[in-house]
């Protein structure tokens, strides 16, 4: 490295590698750069972060143990900055100045332990040795955030290189600080690990690991070094008094990256898919407008006439009248409140968060709560959470609570009405994504979901658009029908059509199709039917 690098790089071995005292914390982020999350299939919509101890600490050119009785220890090689000034409350824009120097670091993590950690990943990544940073620190003054570079080799292979630039994260790291600072105080000396790129895999005994970060377009191309971690096996096993190691097929996908690197054959197409199968369905923008044209009691009774007589969800009222929804279900099932199991599953990032943090853009949430409106199913932080979204609403055989502010955050909203109580009053929340029975009606994950002032319904996707049109249809003629009342025909013979009033429809239909038309004037603002 020149002189010029040299000025910009200080490097004071102490705790931890060049690190001048221990951190207060160290906080890491999950998902940060876009190829990670690619690889993982999922672009969050904001950081999220946990916390590593700082007796994971390692210092470079030092082993980390791949634990006796597991398979799957992978790195994550990222960018570390230390924290100068105290940060607090801090905005983006001022968020760099609190950044005293970057480092390079491992986040290193032992996939067979994530099952037990539910999120926290106390066991998977909090072990003795598993941050690992250094050899160098680069003073932050000296380079511009977005032009740092993250690089990784193992056994000598480059197998990790990532830059920072707008094209490459989905949080700059300046929004990283800020966003912290406003939940806690980032105090001198603290870490925050900003996330890995994408080619993150699995490593064995003997496995050399190396991490360098640089400013290559800086003056002097300052750089951390070269972090030399060496893998070893651990010798001491896992007793029982805790939980253990465990695995499966998508823990080891997710750990070397795929499922072509983990050795395991491609997902299998589902049973009974013959080949030349159409496209999965995909709920349009032009469907969706359909079923915002077609009231559910129309749904219905075309739905009925197709031998579905069991598709209403029933007894659920809109949080806010002329509210509709359309969309395609998202599922989550409650079970009854039993204290153990709440203590297992109520707290934490259970089941509801996850689904409330993970919903889709015109998604609809549709809670299992087995009609019990003795106790909310939301309320309005994650009422929040979904509208920023894009959520197209949730529908819940359970109460609601901060009802009016749930309303004001514009999300439809369908329950058995307002209740003051939390959830674990009757409510464990179990699983997500599975069949869940809501207000009598089984509903599947990805089945078409529409509500309006009259109720909610459910459409199997592959007759959505054959009922859209067919109900569309239908509410043509009956607005022709009922312009034929008003006008002062009886409605013998007319309701519904018989012979030659059908015939009357049919040619007057033909001749003059403006007039065909479901009325519109007597909806709520906004409301489309």
């Amino acid at each position: 490295m020149g002189t010029e690098a040299q000025a910009s790089t200080t490097s004071t071995p102490s705790v931890g590698g060049p690190l001048a005292q221990r951190p207060g914390k160290i906080v890491a982020v999950h998902l940060a750069y876009l190829s990670r999350a690619d690889q993982r299939g999922r672009r969050p919509a904001a950081p999220s972060y946990f916390l590593k101890p700082t007796s994971s600490l390692g210092a470079p050119g030092g082993v980390v143990e791949r634990p006796a009785g597991t398979e799957l220890l992978a790195f994550e090689g990222e960018i570390a900055l230390v924290i100068g000034e105290p940060a607090r409350h801090v905005s983006v824009e001022e968020a760099w100045e609190h950044v005293a120097a970057v480092t390079a670091a491992n986040d290193l993590g032992v996939y067979d332990l994530r099952w037990a950690d539910k999120g926290s990943n106390v066991r998977s990544k909090g072990r003795d040795g598993y941050t690992p940073v250094g050899p160098a620190l680069i003073d932050a003054r000296a380079v511009d955030p977005a032009a740092l570079r993250v690089r990784t080799w193992v056994n000598g292979g480059l197998v990790q290189e990532d830059t920072t630039g707008d094209d490459a994260l989905l949080f700059p790291f300046a929004q990283i600080v800020a966003d912290l600072s406003q939940h806690l105080t980032l105090e001198t000396g603290d870490l925050v690990l900003t996330g890995t790129p994408a080619g993150s895999s699995v490593v064995v005994p003997g496995d050399v690991v190396e991490v360098e970060v640089d400013a290559p377009t800086a003056p002097g191309a300052p750089s951390s070094g070269r972090l030399v971690t060496t893998v070893v096996q651990g010798e001491v096993p896992f007793s029982d008094v805790g939980a253990g190691p465990k695995i499966d097929d998508t823990q080891r996908a997710e750990a070397w990256g795929s499922r072509a690197a983990a050795g395991l054959p491609p997902e299998p197409e589902p049973e009974g898919e013959p080949e030349g199968e159409p496209e999965p369905f995909a709920l349009t923008d032009e469907l969706a407008d359909k079923l915002r044209r077609a009231p559910v009691a129309g749904l219905s009774a075309q739905l009925r006439k197709r031998g579905l007589d069991n598709v209403i969800i029933e007894g659920l009222r809109p949080n806010v009248p002329g509210a509709t929804i359309v969309g395609r279900a998202r599922t989550l099932r409650f079970v009854p409140n039993r204290e153990d199991l709440f203590a297992a599953h109520g707290g934490g990032y259970n089941a509801q968060k996850r689904m409330f943090d993970t919903v889709g853009a015109g998604e609809v949430i549709v809670i299992e709560a087995r009609g019990e409106k003795g106790s909310a199913t939301l309320g309005d932080v994650l009422a929040l959470r979904a509208q920023v979204r894009g959520a197209a609403g949730v529908v819940t055989d359970g109460g609601v609570r901060d009802f009016e502010a749930v309303a004001a955050t514009g999300l439809p909203v369908f329950s058995g009405g307002p209740h003051p109580a939390v959830l674990g009053r009757r409510h464990v929340p179990w699983d997500t994504d599975v069949a869940v029975a809501c207000g009598g009606a089984t509903v599947l994950p990805g089945d078409v979901v529409v509500g309006d002032a009259d109720g909610v319904v459910v459409v199997p996707p592959h007759l959505a658009e054959e009922v859209a049109d067919a109900t569309i249809a239908q509410e043509e003629q009956d607005a022709w029908v009922a312009q034929q009342v008003a006008a002062g025909h009886p409605v013998d013979g007319l309701f519904p059509p018989n012979a030659a009033w059908r015939a009357r429809y049919e040619s007057q239909k033909a001749h003059e199709p403006q007039e065909f038309q479901a009325p519109q004037e007597s909806q709520a603002p906004g409301e489309s039917r």
